[in-house]
């Protein structure tokens, strides 16, 4: 019985947790139009219920009612496997994300860990939708999308490592902690610029959409794609843009901490900065795709391995010495 009643506490937990990230993905959705539309001086999505915010519903109950076609030469299985890894791995990896110190799923010693081999995995998503397709365009989308994913996730390993040379812990609740006294988005400012332009190339954001570039590849991996299991890949998009505008806002803005501590702002919950913050990360990848034209493919290796990667290096180097530096100062020195 006490087994059962565990059980059914999990469950709730992840429904409370998973319900809220689905809601999110179809307003930012919303958001994301919103903004393009700012920048390019229009209107953008506003007929469809209040100021717009019923248009993502209406898109979503399109793709409920679309058939969903498999081209007889796929690879069936893998086919229809491919959407639901997408969509999957983008959501367990909210399990140990902390919207407040009490309020995280999974509070694990090795939650950055957990959360670098999640978002490693999601290549495989797209990998399969892209081979199982049997279709040039999809194949070479999905070539491109291995490529790049696996090029800046090095640079974003090596981004996480400065952060915690800094905090001496895994823990996500503790990274967010340690930045009490000083966010470490300003000794750390150089790394946060090249994780977030790292965050754009693993999310296959412009510029750097080139595994779906519609003026070459048609519209890349999921061109074969209809349906439910099109906007499964679009969930699964969305979703791991948030996680990882959870994880900027956890490992340099200070996660759920209060940055105003006058009243009124005092009262607010860290609940409340914690998302205020995804937001605003969130609109900045919004700016993104609006503002900066999309690079050619042999740039976005270039900017990887021969920018962002040696300066990372460097910059752990630096880091590592300051702190061995202060270590070594006397006490009151």
């Amino acid at each position: 019985m006490i087994y059962l009643n565990t059980l059914f506490s999990e469950i709730y937990k992840i429904i409370f947790l998973l319900l809220p990230v689905l809601v999110s993905v179809a307003l930012i959705v919303w958001l994301d139009r919103r903004v393009w539309a700012f920048v390019q001086k229009r209107k953008g999505p506003n007929v469809v219920g209040p100021f717009g915010l019923l248009q993502t519903l209406a898109d979503a109950l399109k793709y409920l009612f679309k058939e969903i076609i498999i081209p007889a030469s796929a690879n069936k299985v893998i086919f229809i496997l491919a959407p639901i890894v997408t969509m999957t791995l983008a959501l367990i990896a909210w399990a140990v994300i902390p919207f407040s110190q009490d309020m995280v799923l999974a509070n694990i010693n090795v939650g950055i860990l957990y959360l670098f081999a999640v978002s490693s995995l999601s290549v495989y998503g797209i990998i399969m939708g892209g081979w199982a397709s049997n279709s040039k365009y999809p194949f070479l989308g999905a070539i491109r999308s291995a490529a790049q994913m696996v090029s800046y996730e090095v640079s974003i390993g090596v981004i996480i490592v400065n952060v915690l040379l800094c905090v001496g812990s895994l823990n996500l609740n503790k990274i967010v902690l340690a930045q009490e006294n000083v966010w470490f988005i300003f000794p750390l400012f150089p790394m946060f610029v090249i994780f977030f332009i790292s965050a754009l190339a693993e999310t296959n954001r412009p510029p750097f959409d080139l595994p779906e570039a519609e003026s070459e590849l048609v519209a890349g991996y999921q061109t074969e794609y209809s349906g439910m299991m099109y906007a499964m890949f679009w969930l699964g998009e969305y979703a791991n843009i948030l996680l990882l505008c959870a994880l900027g806002s956890i490992l340099f803005l200070g996660g759920w901490l209060n940055p105003i501590d006058i009243y009124p702002f005092s009262l607010l919950p860290g609940v409340f900065w914690m998302i205020f913050k995804i937001l605003i990360l969130f609109v900045l990848f919004s700016l993104v795709k609006a503002i900066v034209p999309r690079y050619r493919f042999d740039q976005l290796m270039r900017l990887g391995w021969k920018i962002f990667l040696p300066i990372s290096l460097i910059w752990v180097v630096i880091t590592a010495s300051f702190l061995f530096f202060l270590d070594m100062l006397p006490a009151g020195g």
